[in-house]
């Protein structure tokens, strides 16, 4: 146990909340004002601890249009924080709001910060099959925030949308490609092992009360294609892609050690940010070295251990982020961590295919379940890793119950690197060298296209995509990576 005295500006979490809603949300706004007001009340401080909160954010979502969501949380609970803050687009953004609110509360200009998030897709998607309404309006369309964390930045050029690389669904398939093409697997021996990968993550999804789905999915199940489990990509079925309809919410309250101590929240609830960081890939994919890899992940998690003075053998619970296989996969590599047969969970929630990914709010619930478990297990330190976009931008949090050695003072922000290779302009027409690729499925289970990356000489990528039947079918059973090929502004691209 340390010796020294805790800081009083020591930013520690002390209330976490998740909901899930089975039958029906009310909206994002209800949604989010009764997961804070939960979290409050797990803290032991309850309405006293909003009542004193200095800010609040609200992360990004997509089922309702809202121009200051904080404003409309705030109103609803009967607050008035005087920094109400909104995210950008990302994954990543839980873990950078949780870090840069800590980094101010370690610097005193805040005392109590809250941060919440939420998706309610589901509902959403049934009021628009239904074609009615659900009347989640904005009740403060003049109401601006006070701040925006994180970048607006497109997160596509040009070339990658006229090349139909426009979603996470198609581009991660092409990160799972040039991992497939390092292996040497079959397409059924790289099946069987990603369903393996998946089932780790379903078996915790199946003893999480606030997971969306709960069955015991097998990884045979996982990993064939069924009339429940369409094949989405090449090799992902659908319980390989993040679930985005989803109707959760979760919250996440920091304050000062200070705060705490003032409001009498008990040690017990007390759970501190030994370390965070957060780094950024040359922004579009298709500007970086290698796409199977991600050195500002690697570099984000070793900047966040030497915060916390420990390594990846030192953290005994992990949430490693999973929206896709090849996600679960490049952060393994990075880590050190062999997250198919590791002793640890991978996660503590059980992954965006089976916890559910509510948008860019999964996070908060890794955060959320990360703290109810180190509560369990004091003596353990936490990793949650986060990612925004193309495995573009990076955050890590470690988090544990014992006060660290090194007061936390602030995440380390590591720059963006320039892009590492050039891309051919729309219409390149020439020969090249085949690098990734992945098919598009109809939902009646047709190949319907293909999207592929090649390598030019002098190490240029250029993007392509084709609709040709005998081209698609030549890219369903194994990894394309060498084969020659010829890019035609009109045809797309065949193999030579």
């Amino acid at each position: 146990m340390p010796t020294h005295k805790t800081s009083p500006n020591a930013p520690v979490v002390v209330g976490v909340a998740q909901q899930v809603w089975r039958d029906g949300a009310p909206g994002p706004i209800e949604m989010l004002a009764e997961v804070v007001a939960a979290a409050a009340a797990d803290s032991g401080a309850g309405q006293r601890l909003l009542d004193r909160s200095d800010a609040l954010c609200t992360v990004r979502y997509v089922s309702a249009e809202h121009r200051d969501p904080s404003a409309m949380v705030a109103k609803r609970l009967g607050i008035e924080p005087k920094l109400r803050i909104h995210s950008s687009i990302g994954g990543d953004t839980p873990q950078v709001a949780i870090a840069e609110l800590s980094r101010r509360i370690a610097a005193g200009e805040l005392d109590i910060a809250v941060v919440c998030g939420c998706e309610a897709l589901a509902t959403f998607a049934k009021q628009m099959k239904a074609g009615t309404d659900p009347g989640w309006t904005d009740e403060l369309p003049d109401s601006i925030p006070s701040e925006l964390l994180g970048s607006e930045r497109d997160p596509n050029t040009a070339e990658e949308i006229s090349a139909g690389m426009i979603a996470p669904l198609m581009i991660y398939p092409l990160f799972e490609s040039a991992l497939w093409a390092r292996s040497g697997e079959s397409l059924g021996a790289l099946s069987e092992r990603l369903g393996r990968l998946q089932e780790r993550y379903a078996r915790v999804a199946r003893d999480n009360p606030y997971a969306w789905s709960k069955s015991d999915f097998e990884a045979e199940h996982i990993s064939t294609a069924s009339p429940t489990n369409r094949q989405v990509t090449v090799p992902y079925t659908k319980l390989m892609n993040a679930n985005i309809q989803t109707d959760q919410a979760a919250a996440v309250i920091i304050c000062s050690e200070s705060a705490a101590n003032d409001l009498g929240i008990a040690k017990d609830r007390r759970v501190y940010l030994h370390g965070a960081s957060r780094a950024t890939e040359p922004w579009y994919f298709s500007e970086r070295d290698d796409l199977g890899s991600s050195p500002a992940l690697g570099e984000a998690a070793a900047a966040a251990f030497a915060q916390a003075g420990t390594d990846a053998d030192g953290v005994g619970l992990l949430d490693v982020y999973s929206c896709f296989p090849s996600a679960i996969q490049i952060a393994g590599n990075e880590l050190g961590i062999d997250l198919l047969n590791d002793s640890r969970d991978p996660t503590v929630t059980g992954g965006l295919a089976f916890a559910g990914g509510p948008g860019n709010a999964y996070v908060l619930h890794s955060v959320a379940a990360m703290i109810e478990q180190l509560r369990q297990q004091p003596d353990e330190l936490g990793l949650v890793t986060a990612v925004g976009w193309y495995m573009t931008k990076h955050a890590v949090g470690i988090y544990g119950c014992r006060p660290p050695n090194e007061g936390f003072v602030g995440p380390t922000v590591i720059d963006e690197p320039l892009a590492a290779r050039s891309v051919a302009p729309i219409g390149w027409t020439g020969k090249g060298t085949a690098e990734t690729a992945t098919v598009l499925f109809e939902r009646d289970g047709s190949p319907s296209m293909g999207l592929l990356t090649a390598l030019l000489d002098g190490g240029t990528r250029a993007l392509s995509s084709t609709t040709d039947r005998e081209t698609v079918e030549s890219m369903l059973n194994a990894p394309v990576g060498e084969r020659p090929l010829t890019l035609d502004a009109e045809r797309g691209f065949w193999f030579n």
